[in-house]
Formats: C-alpha cells, structure tokens, sequence
C-alpha cells in the first residue's frame, strides 16, 4: 500500500529509471487518485492497472497522462471492446498493450505484475519492441526506458528479411515508400490494394509488394490495384483484412494469409492461402527463379 495520504489502496512502484517510474494499479477507476497525490509525475510513469483495456478506461488513465499503458486484455470480446482503449492510445502516440486475462487476477494489480503475459499492443509500443508473449515486467521495463516524447516513425518502418539484393520492408501505407524501395525491396504494407493506391505503387516501383484486401468490397474494389501493377512489371499480392490488422503493417508480414495475387506474383511461387512471410520471401527472390 502507498504510504501517501489519499493514494490509491495498493498503488505500488516496483520499477523506475532516473525520473521514469513503473505505477501499479488495481484498477484505471483509481487513476484519478493517483494523478492528484503530489508524488504523480505526468508523462514519466508506465502505469499498469488490472482493469480491461477498453476505451473507458483509457478515459480514465488519460488524467494520469501517462507515458505508457498496460491493461487486461479480459478475452479481447465483442467487437474487440477488451482491448480498444490501445488504439484510444495509439491515437495519442501513447504505446499500450494489454495481458492474457487467463493468467492474472482482475483487479488486483500485484498479481497482474507478477504473472502477467502480453498478449496485443499497439503500433507504439510494437515499434519500441514490446511483443505478444513478453513478461509484463520485461514489456514494461522497455516501456520505462523509451521514456516520454521518443521519437516513433509513424509510418512503422522496419526491414524484416534480406534476402542477397533484396529487403523484405513493413510499413504502413504504401503512400510511405521511399527512393530505395525502388526495384529493390518488397513492401508489406496495410492499406487496401484498391485504385487509389494504383500511382502509390507504379510511382514508387517496389521490387514486390503485399497490401491488405480491405476485406474485398463491392465488386472486389479492394483488389483493383493489383493487375494495373502487374501490367507496369510489378508482382504483388493482398492479405485477407480478417488476419492481418489494417494500418500495421508488421501485421501483414507476420499474421496475413494471400487472398489474391496478380499473375507476375503468381509465377513467382505466390498462392491464395499461403503467409504473407512465404509470400514475400518468394517476392524477393523471384529474379533467381524466373
């Protein structure tokens, strides 16, 4: 229990870096406790609170305003409403993540610190290395030493694969490729594969790329990009919507399975139902195969 008149009941520290500190919480309901005892330090503190990771309770910690969240993922739930509140965050450039609910308590904060497992983040705290799978104390020791105010490429940018000449790069849009791209590296990005991308990809030439399919759309529009690349000599292919997370690009590259591929992708070795990892490999390496 914190010593501090007024404090939340068992608000605890269990970690700090210079001026940064971990804040445990069993509940985001006390948030608003903890935000007016003299010892809260706004935009330095990684706050953890056995409570769902929902957008009410990120309302809640929003007052704390915190540099970093953690929260239950309580099954994730209808409509995903367990763990919306890390895009409330992500929003407002705060990394956030949420832990498997079949290892910890609700409500009782210590449990939460000492058993618990992360199972989704956000683009913010994905991009600083937090990770499905990681100890909460691992997650939030990496959270501590970000600090406030890092600076995140917006755009999530990261090489994944080298395969000789060739990168396999997630980003997320395909409106974010860059001079090297070109006929070089293969793009695994996250917006729809439909027209409006068409002068992103020939603009930008990418030696490959995977898009999302944008869940199809009427008269399949989500795909429209995909033969108008191939008649300009680029392979590409799309990722079902409903496996990789629209806007996440590393999302694509790690959980997307092909729906649909154009027919330069298609004599690299490219199929409907393969992982998009596959997919990409064989993208990148088409030029030793055709």
């Amino acid at each position: 229990m914190s010593a501090q008149s007024g404090a939340p009941e068992n608000r605890f520290r269990p970690l700090d870096s210079g001026d940064r500190s971990v804040v445990v919480l069993d509940s985001a309901t006390h948030a608003h406790r903890h935000a007016t005892t003299t010892d809260a330090a706004p935009r330095t503190e990684v706050i953890v609170n056995a409570s769902y990771a929902g957008v009410y309770c990120a309302r809640l910690l929003e007052e704390a305003q915190p540099a970093a969240i953690i929260g239950l993922d309580c099954g994730i739930g209808k409509d995903g409403a367990g763990i919306s509140g890390l895009w409330f965050f992500e929003a407002l450039r705060i990394p956030a993540a949420a832990v498997r609910i079949e290892d910890v308590e609700h409500g009782n904060g210590a449990d939460m610190w000492e058993c618990g497992i992360i199972s989704r983040v956000n683009g913010y705290a994905e991009a600083v290395g937090v990770r499905p799978g990681m100890g909460i104390q691992d997650a939030a020791a990496i959270l501590l030493e970000a600090g406030v105010g890092t600076a995140i490429d917006p755009t999530n940018r990261e090489v994944v694969a080298t395969f000789g000449d060739h990168a396999v790069v997630c980003t997320n849009s395909i409106a974010d490729a860059l001079p090297e791209d070109r006929d070089t590296n293969v793009l695994c990005t996250a917006g729809h594969t439909g027209r409006s991308v068409i002068d992103y990809i020939i603009g930008s030439r990418p030696w490959g790329f995977i898009c999302s399919d944008g869940a199809m759309g009427k008269n399949e529009s989500g795909l429209a990009a995909l033969e108008p690349a191939a008649a300009a000599g680029i392979p590409g292919a799309a990722v079902s919507a409903a496996t990789a997370r629209m806007g996440d690009g590393h999302s694509t590259y790690f959980d997307g399975i092909v729906t649909a591929c154009n027919r330069l992708a298609a004599a690299a070795g490219v199929r409907v139902g393969q992982t998009a990892m596959e997919a990409a490999r064989l993208l990148a390496i088409r030029k030793d195969e055709q």
